[in-house]
């Protein structure tokens, strides 16, 4: 029954995420303004020295004007070999010290956050990330900037979800909407921003998430040009489909497409393989990165950075076909040094470089093989371009719109389509994950095997199996069934051998039909006779997922359980039971999430209130704890206190990580717990 104070509760529910997002908006499209000011105060550094600061603020700040290729091919060779080493000389240590998160291209770490954490991520990223990326990006990184902003953005959301302590659910959402502002403030996309934190950061199109994503993504455009201007990223010639002969041309550039985004993802994680493996200290690791790319800049400067420079000329066909192929080779392999030691940047803008330099290549060649009936090589660089990204991404949708607005060319969006659909056809062909996802399941993390499990597919048969159903014996009378069934709150009447070997069931549906004519029936019918043989049966492993697609016809409420091998009877599982225990998983994932963002706060000592007269919070244990198990403790039942997560402390380098600890976890001294209780109880474990 809908009641003025609920409606009152979500229509204050409702302004509240208006209002947040709004605020992410504003946020997040001045940290993409402050970023792009950075990166362009690292280049001009770096490249230009002290002359070019001095004349940095008397002119674009924001690097409008700026050609960093330019500039790049003017500074001498030896130049280009060490800035970007300087640059990984200086990132490496910064990464390791403050935010080891802040390490590579930042989008997984925000997918990983948001679907396994409840949104929560440390604010420090914030800084860290925006530092590092710009060092990164403007000292020659071969690394783009959405996967930072991405980052930074989804850390200013969730800072702000954070104090708000907001639910998990609505923290994901902020999250979210942090992400979007800051890919629609970095490439003036406000669609492309939203679909691409919906599609691919929050994983969810349904309208409460949509809503305050969309609005802080137009928010951080409308912010985002008051400082930059309403212009679109590249300029590009008016391409549109020539002949419908050419479709077939575009569809084999998005095969193409398809191809060189499987050999760049394998080429990161390879290259990322071959680093972990190079005895030095991790820290010095993008320095040695830094260093090869500066190699491959010594002859190939267009390398360097976001490569919009080199983009914008394969898009008007200024650069020779034999150059377009040699710098597809050394992008991929740049980017991959890059990203694969250690350093900090997205793989957007590489992929789009990917893309133009793929399809400007092969569209040299159709459009003199087929001059009257095709576009010139400038529109399959365009075309091409989206299809990188969208088979490198597993997102078309996200792939197809930004490049629309990247570029604001309306008529290039068939062969557009046609070419991102089957790029990522063929990428999903040869790579099931994206290049997001690939880099969380190397960590075992497998976000659609989490997602199945947070419902049904992690529970069991045995979790809330029924030990003690009703049970007939087959020569039972009508009179025994009768009182059995008056006697119990059971719907269905399982008939046994002596042996416990299943026979049949009996409805109470069927029995009550007979009840009528019980005094006829008493004489002549025994269990047998009434039972349904052959019932649909499941052993103590089965899933629930599995339990309930049984149920789904809805004709019974209870199902045999028998055992796998002997099949004897052992038990029964109620309808009701799995349908409970899926409420419960659902509110135990949203309880986990609001817990890890209160942890935050728990951590710094404080109590969080969680309700019913319950704390959460962080404490070193008392001395007495020393040296022993949490089972030989006991302290849930000796103090009424629950262990949530333990702190434990690396004797070796001093830092500690946090894990959900077993009971033959020891603590030990300089070890942390993170403890839910009653205050008294909390409490009285001397909390320091």
């Amino acid at each position: 029954m809908v009641t003025t104070e609920n409606l009152r509760s979500r229509t204050t529910g409702h302004l509240l995420m208006v209002s947040v997002a709004v605020a992410c908006g504003i946020t997040g499209a001045l940290g993409a303004v402050v970023f792009r000011f950075m990166i362009r105060l690292v280049q001009t550094a770096f490249f230009e020295g002290a002359s070019g600061i001095e004349s940095l603020f008397d002119g674009d700040l924001l690097g409008e004007g700026h050609n960093p290729l330019a500039i790049a091919r003017g500074v001498e060779w030896y130049w280009r070999l060490m800035i970007p080493a300087l640059g990984g000389l200086i990132v490496g240590p910064l990464i390791y010290v403050f935010a080891r998160e802040a390490k590579g291209h930042g989008v997984p770490e925000v997918m990983a956050a948001v679907a396994l954490r409840g949104g929560v991520m440390r604010r420090r990223v914030v800084a860290v990330k925006a530092l590092a990326s710009a060092i990164c990006i403007g000292t020659g990184g071969s690394v783009g900037r959405e996967g930072p902003i991405v980052q930074i953005g989804a850390a200013l959301g969730s800072s702000i979800g954070q104090a708000l302590r907001v639910p998990a659910s609505q923290l994901r959402t902020i999250v979210g909407c942090g992400a979007a502002a800051g890919v629609a403030a970095t490439f003036n996309a406000p669609i492309a921003g939203a679909l691409f934190a919906a599609e691919i950061v929050v994983g969810n199109f349904a309208v409460a998430q949509l809503s305050p994503i969309v609005i802080s993504s137009v928010v951080a455009t409308v912010v985002s040009r008051y400082f930059l201007g309403n212009y679109p990223a590249f300029q590009v010639p008016p391409y549109g489909l020539v002949s419908p002969f050419e479709l077939l041309p575009y569809t084999l550039a998005g095969l193409v497409a398809g191809l060189v985004a499987v050999v760049f993802m394998r080429s990161l994680y390879a290259v990322e393989d071959a680093f972990e493996k190079i005895p030095i200290p991790e820290y010095s690791k993008p320095a040695l990165g830094g260093l090869l790319v500066g190699a491959i800049g010594i002859a190939l400067p267009d390398v360097f950075g976001v490569g919009y420079s080199t983009i914008g000329d394969a898009l008007t066909g200024n650069v020779p076909v034999a150059i377009l192929g040699v710098l597809l080779v050394a992008k991929i392999a740049a980017t991959s040094i890059s990203i694969g030691s250690g350093g900090s940047g997205g793989i957007f803008a590489p992929s789009l470089f990917m893309g133009a330099v793929t399809g400007g290549f092969i569209g040299t060649y159709v459009h003199q093989w087929f001059p009257d009936s095709t576009a010139t090589s400038g529109a399959y660089a365009l075309v091409t371009m989206g299809a990188v990204v969208a088979a490198a991404t597993h997102a078309p949708i996200t792939a197809i719109i930004m490049i629309f607005e990247l570029t604001q060319t309306i008529g290039i969006i068939p062969p557009l389509m046609a070419a991102c659909v089957v790029s990522t056809l063929v990428s999903t062909l040869f790579q099931r994950d994206s290049i997001y996802t690939m880099k969380l399941r190397r960590r075992g993390i497998d976000l659609y095997e989490e997602e199945e499990r947070n419902v049904l597919r992690g529970l069991y048969v045995h979790d809330i199996i029924d030990r003690a159903p009703e049970r007939l014996s087959a020569g039972a009378n009508f009179q025994t069934v009768v009182e059995c069934v008056l006697g119990s709150e059971h719907h269905e009447f399982f008939v046994v051998t002596d042996r416990d070997q299943l026979l049949g069931v009996i409805h109470l549906r069927e029995l009550t039909r007979m009840l009528a004519e019980q005094e006829v029936l008493r004489p002549l019918v025994v269990a047998g006779d009434l039972m349904q043989p052959n019932p649909p049966t499941v052993n103590e492993n089965d899933h629930l997922h599995v339990v309930l697609q049984l149920f789904s016809p809805g004709l019974v409420e209870e199902l045999a359980v028998v055992d796998a091998d002997s099949q004897k009877m052992i038990g029964s599982v109620h309808k009701r039971d799995v349908i409970n225990a899926y409420n419960r998983e659902i509110l135990r994932r949203d309880l986990a999430g609001s817990i890890s963002s209160n942890v935050v706060v728990a951590s710094r000592g404080q109590q969080v209130e969680l309700g019913g007269g319950y704390v959460l919070q962080e404490i070193q244990p008392p001395p007495r704890f020393f040296g022993h198990t949490i089972r030989d403790l006991d302290i849930a039942s000796t103090t009424g206190v629950q262990i949530v997560l333990l702190r434990k402390r690396d004797p070796d380098d001093g830092r500690s990580a946090v894990r959900v600890p077993t009971a033959d976890d020891r603590i030990d001294e300089g070890d942390r717990l993170v403890i839910a209780g009653t205050r008294a109880a909390v409490e009285s474990l001397d909390v320091i």
